[in-house]
């Protein structure tokens, strides 16, 4: 098992990934540096393998399954995930590490948002999209993590083998920090000087196709995680909708003792008996997740096992 490994997703970054490979070397001289190229069509696997990094290959597209591959074949103590693009800082990397070897955190957020992202940042629809996925997720969720999309983070050993890796994309940053919050974790975050891509660096990010992607994944966890408050409110706009037009049925009824509208009360009974179904299918899951957060208390004492066997 690896004291510290740093992690490094990698897709047509030949600019700037012998950079990030050397300044995380430098700033963490005992980590051990993985790439994990994501077929790449320039040099980026070369160069960082000359830079010294272990070169590894993830063949299904997005950052999201490289990750999934990073966390199953990679053992470490810590794990510090970076992007390839030379936006974040190396310097900010001991300190992360130290929250997680020390301080038991299981992840550790860069925050960019709280220092130089609007600034460094020229794609102002990115800092829109950065500010309502933050709002969406800190509303819905009743945590303040100023941060959410950042691609900087540490890991601890329980964090990477308890996280069920399921998007193929960049929302993956979201179902990590929902997760972690969800579980609760212990979650601490850090501010990073965030910069931009240097000249010539292309970003991956379609800011518009991603980020629908990025909000129908934080509705569909919300779903998954708080069943209960999801078909809750289903529930209740139903039934706020069923009785609105029933009452002028009802009026009409007790003023001439006929039901002139039977189209309009039987929409009304059937969206009532949705209404209802919703709501029992909320208690049912949420029953189902109450058991899935006992059997995960398990899990987490599984691993913490395997770890301390992994260190002998």
């Amino acid at each position: 098992m690896d004291k510290t490994a740093v992690l490094i997703p990698c897709y047509n970054e030949e600019q700037t990934i012998a950079k990030v490979v050397m300044d995380f070397k430098t700033v963490l001289p005992d980590a051990v540096i993985y790439v994990y190229d994501n077929n790449s069509t320039d040099k980026s696997a070369a160069l960082a393998m000359e830079a010294g990094a272990i070169v590894r290959h993830e063949y299904a597209q997005g950052k999201g399954n490289v990750i999934r591959r990073m966390f199953r074949e990679i053992d470490a103590e810590c794990y510090i995930m970076v992007d390839a693009d030379d936006t974040y800082p190396a310097e900010a990397a001991p300190e992360m590490v130290r929250l997680v070897l020390e301080k038991n955190a299981d992840m550790v957020i860069g925050d960019r948002l709280s220092t130089t992202y609007s600034q460094e940042n020229k794609r102002p629809l990115h800092n829109f999209g950065n500010n309502v996925v933050k709002s969406s997720i800190n509303r819905l969720f009743h945590t303040d993590i100023q941060d959410i999309m950042t691609g900087y983070r540490a890991f601890s050993y329980e964090f990477v083998k308890t996280f069920p890796v399921l998007s193929s994309g960049f929302e993956i940053e979201t179902e990590m920090t929902i997760h972690a919050v969800d579980r609760k974790m212990q979650v601490e975050s850090i501010p990073v000087v965030y910069r931009d891509r240097p000249e010539g660096s292309e970003s991956k990010l379609n800011t518009v196709s991603d980020g629908v992607r990025v909000l129908r994944t934080i509705i569909k966890l919300y779903r998954n995680y708080r069943p209960l408050r999801f078909f809750g409110m289903i529930s209740i706009v139903l039934a706020l909708l069923s009785v609105a037009f029933f009452i002028p049925v009802f009026i009409a009824y007790l003023e001439t003792g006929e039901v002139a509208r039977f189209p309009t009360l039987i929409v009304c009974g059937i969206v009532m008996v949705i209404a209802l179904l919703m709501f029992v299918a909320g208690v049912i899951l949420s029953t189902l997740r109450e058991k899935d957060r006992r059997d995960f208390e398990f899990k987490m004492i599984v691993v913490a096992d395997m770890k301390r066997r992994n260190e002998r």
